[in-house]
């Protein structure tokens, strides 16, 4: 059964937004209000957050140093890639096209799925990642949007700050983004709420997917730890890094073929297409947000985009955003 014909609320700046402070696109964002307290939660928040950001990395070290000696296995690679290749279209087709945009329309199990896929890709739970991301596109590289490398400016030491902002600093800082402002629809979605609220326990899913599957494959503890080791936190460190990639390099280094908003600088970067499963053509996503493919041109590969394709076929969505020549034409610089 279908769901009903729901779109996500528009990502341009609400209504009732307090008026933004003069921004000329050059300088630093201007800072509003105080900074906000550290309450216990606020600091267990922070803690959970460095624990999910730096123990992959801490992991993917561990990793290098244990390959020196040659302690891995074929599983684990056959593993890393499933799981990558999963949660990351959980993520590129279900978090960010599905649910945030809008670009399709899929069944009831599918969009579980799909939600449920995402979420075990350690990056959030499935409202706030749509909240924080539909946030973005309403405030792109202006005071508002939660990770720009255009923060702290455009001198050479304000975009190196900006960049490492951008591409994980930003987790650090307290600054709520509002769920029911942002992501209502998912608020008032009751399998959406359950998915979210099972966040924790696909964080420990993920984990315990390889080593439960590299154990019984190699019989021995040892193939269950480096199962886990490259198939879980290698696998989770390299997919966090690629995706925050297309939060700041993305809108900095690249080509931009197509007309944005004002101060939006979202760029294509055809080096993370495959890997980021299409999710690197963002110059493109900016101009047309709400478009299923994003690898518009020849030759660039959408594998997200190829994936919904087969969805379509299958049944399994509808009514998808597909872009239209005239569409695209038109935002051409």
């Amino acid at each position: 059964m279908s769901l009903p014909s729901v779109r996500p609320p528009s990502t341009t700046q609400p209504e009732d937004a307090a008026p933004l402070p003069a921004y000329d696109g050059r300088v630093p964002f201007p800072r509003g209000g105080t900074a906000p307290e550290h309450s216990g939660n606020a600091r267990l928040s922070l803690t959970i957050t460095a624990l999910i950001v730096f123990l992959p990395f801490l992991a993917l070290g561990l990793a290098c140093w244990l390959l020196w000696g040659s302690l891995i296995h074929p599983a684990d690679v056959v593993l890393a890639a499933v799981l990558y290749t999963v949660t990351g279209l959980g993520v590129t087709v279900g978090f960010h096209r599905g649910l945030t945009h809008g670009s399709y329309r899929p069944v009831r199990p599918l969009r579980i799925a799909l939600a449920t896929a995402g979420s075990m890709s350690f990056q959030g739970d499935v409202i706030g990642w749509v909240a924080i991301h539909r946030r973005h596109h309403a405030f792109t590289d202006r005071p508002g949007d939660p990770h720009s490398p255009y923060r702290y400016g455009t001198s050479v030491r304000g975009q190196l700050r900006g960049l490492v902002d951008a591409h994980v600093g930003w987790l650090f800082r307290n600054e709520p983004t509002s769920a029911t402002r942002y992501a209502p629809d998912l608020v008032a979605d009751r399998d959406i709420r359950a998915v979210s609220r099972a966040f924790p326990a696909l964080c420990v899913l993920t984990l315990a997917l390889p080593f439960a599957v590299g154990g019984l494959i190699g019989g021995t503890w040892t193939s269950a730890l480096t199962a886990l080791l490259w198939a879980g936190l290698v696998r989770i460190a390299l997919l966090h890094h690629v995706t925050w990639s297309v939060n700041s390099l993305c809108h900095v280094i690249g080509g931009r073929p197509f007309r944005t908003r004002r101060h939006d600088r979202a760029t294509n970067l055809w080096p993370l297409a495959l890997i980021s499963f299409g999710e690197s053509w963002h110059n493109l996503h900016h101009a047309d947000p709400t478009s299923a493919r994003h690898g518009v041109d020849r030759g660039q590969l959408d594998p997200s985009a190829a994936v919904i394709r087969l969805f379509e076929h299958l049944g399994w969505v509808t009514d998808v955003r597909w872009p239209a020549p005239d569409r695209i034409a038109a935002r051409r610089t």
